[in-house]
């Protein structure tokens, strides 16, 4: 997607970076993503920006789940693990930085992606390196 025009893409667009960005992170931790629900929304809602403490616009992207080395045979009956990525903080920020919009949903999702295996920063920057 050309950053030239500047025409914001849509949810299913975006979803679609995303998918691809997922589709390139590396073994081992590919290995263990086939389960997550990727999901792109306007905004976080009401609720969670309030328990983030955050503003709509500050949330571009978040992850709902347990870390995979948390997860138990004995947790029982959960929710699958959960990828949000917000449209128009992310467009925003896309506009104001005049970053790829490419590498941008890329580092958000890898961002969530290092929660979901509960990463250091460090470590989450070595793997978005290798993406």
């Amino acid at each position: 997607m050309s950053d030239q025009a500047r025409t914001a893409p849509s949810a299913e667009e975006m979803e679609t970076l995303a998918r691809a960005a997922l589709a390139r992170i590396p073994e081992p931790f590919a290995g263990h993503l086939s389960d997550i629900v990727l999901l792109v929304e306007e905004f976080a809602d009401d609720d969670t920006l309030a328990a983030m403490e955050m503003e709509p616009y500050e949330l571009t992207g978040l992850y709902h789940g347990s870390p995979v080395g948390e997860k138990s045979a004995f947790d029982g009956m959960r929710l699958p693990d959960r990828i949000h990525l917000y449209r128009q903080p992310l467009l925003a920020e896309w506009c104001e930085t005049g970053v790829d919009l490419g590498d941008l949903i890329r580092h958000v999702v890898v961002h969530e992606v290092g929660h979901h295996f509960g990463l250091s920063d460090d470590d989450m920057h070595a793997l978005e390196d290798s993406v």
